[in-house]
């Protein structure tokens, strides 16, 4: 006997407040703080204009390789007695980046906040980065990155990447570098990137209850011997759709499945059609109930699970759709994607399907945002992109209240399923044929190694 359900409705989308946000200059920097009246816990996140995008061409990874360093002593203390401090505070050190910015961040009880802080600081101003260490880390990055792209995916991601923005352009090339440009760097590469970025003020970031919180004395202690002006931002970087559809085949000798990454480029963060973009997006691929899962997985049977969304940081975005099929029915997943991609381009979307995917969104906005690390990581989003205060506070309102015509003009603007970049990570010597029969585009080999 086969049961057979409805799939359920959207449920009403919970409302939410952000809470109040205070902006300060002090001692050189800035101080973006939110007001958590009652919470003991504390959040305190130091945010640099230190992205992956500041790194230079042939040096990517610099910042992953510099985000271990800082756990292994200051000019201070050493790797042990700078471990121990911060585990004495019941806390650690988080650093990681991403295209737009550095973080590191400490979360701790209220009444050690200033004490964390100034460990934080420690660690990012003055570190040991001794050259052994940083030669450890290093070669512990270039390893880790090794066994990441043996397997399915990094090297489609890349290849995708290199053919949107250029590989000859730092957005062209993988976030956190490859095993050959890990690998390739030196301790004073470190150091360099070190003094060009880190000794700048930045911005502290802080959430907590702000009664019990010295917000000056908390900035003095994360900006004492900083210095150095802001830095150029660049505008937004202008890269028009592809003339026409290719496939780009990355040969993955025997493997069983096909690794699929399509995409295009699409507007930066602050563009004014983020929210329709956004909602356009999950109709598309950013939910289990999207457009793409529903055909590709429940109807076809082609695969697991396959997504699309819009991504973008504060110059440049894309549009990407991801997958793993068995290899016998990569080219009918790709003509299916391709079409389901087109429809929504040409059609835009339907009130039922926009109903879920607005109160789902808007929904989100409850549940995630309750933390101080959430909103910790909602301040930098407000600093990075050059946000109002308010930009959370409007955010549901603002997804509640897009239409059908908003969401689908999106769509219709900001699709380019003829100019999709298709990427395939398989057995060339079982897929070529079937691909190139497919009409969807000229077939170009990447090139053999960890850059393409």
């Amino acid at each position: 006997m086969t049961l057979i359900t409805a799939r359920p409705g959207p449920g009403a989308a919970r409302p939410y407040r952000f809470p109040p946000v205070v902006r300060r200059t002090v001692a050189g920097g800035r101080v973006v703080a939110a007001h958590l009246p009652g919470q003991n816990l504390a959040v305190a996140l130091l945010l640099l204009d230190a992205g992956a995008e500041r790194e230079p061409v042939g040096k990517e990874g610099l910042g992953g390789v510099l985000a271990k360093a800082l756990e292994e002593g200051t000019a201070q203390r050493d790797a042990a007695a700078y471990a121990l401090a911060v585990e004495g505070l019941g806390t650690e050190l988080v650093a990681g980046l991403d295209w737009d910015s550095f973080q590191v961040s400490v979360q701790v009880p209220v009444d050690r906040l200033h004490a964390a802080v100034e460990l934080l600081a420690e660690a990012v101003r003055a570190p040991r980065l001794d050259p052994a260490d940083v030669t450890r880390v290093r070669d512990d990055e270039a390893t880790a990155l090794r066994m990441d792209w043996a397997n399915p995916g990094p090297r489609a991601d890349a290849a995708l990447r290199a053919d949107l923005f250029g590989a000859e352009n730092r957005w062209g090339r993988p976030m956190y570098g490859d095993p050959d440009s890990v690998a390739g760097l030196d301790v004073e590469d470190v150091r360099v990137f070190h003094s060009e970025w880190f000794i700048r003020p930045g911005t502290l970031i802080v959430a907590g209850d702000l009664d019990r919180i010295d917000l000056d004395a908390l900035a003095v202690a994360a900006f004492a011997g900083t210095g150095g002006g802001p830095v150029e931002r660049g505008g937004p970087i202008q890269t028009p759709p592809r003339a026409e559809r290719r496939i780009i085949l990355v040969d993955r000798p025997g493997s069983v499945q096909s690794t699929l990454r399509l995409g295009h480029p699409s507007p930066h963060r602050a563009h004014p059609d983020h929210v329709p973009m956004t909602l356009a997006g999950t109709v598309l691929g950013g939910a289990f109930t999207s457009r793409l899962n529903h055909l590709i997985r429940e109807v076809r049977g082609y695969t697991y699970g396959i997504r699309g969304d819009f991504a973008s940081s504060r110059r440049f975005g894309r549009f990407a759709v991801s997958s793993g099929v068995q290899t016998a029915v990569t080219a009918p997943a790709l003509v299916e994607s391709v079409g389901e991609i087109a429809r929504t381009q040409s059609g835009g979307v339907t009130e039922e399907e926009l109903a879920v995917a607005r109160s789902w969104r808007a929904g989100q906005l409850s549940v995630e945002l309750q933390t101080p690390r959430a909103i910790a990581s909602a301040l930098t989003t407000l600093v990075v992109h050059d946000l109002p205060d308010d930009y959370h506070a409007r955010l549901r309102e603002a997804l509640l209240a897009a239409d059908v015509e908003q969401v689908s003009a999106a769509a219709a603007a900001h699709l380019h399923a003829d100019s999709l970049t298709l990427v395939v990570e398989g057995d060339a010597a079982v897929i070529r044929d079937e691909l190139a029969a497919s009409g969807l585009g000229d077939i170009v080999d990447a090139a053999p190694g960890a850059r393409r």
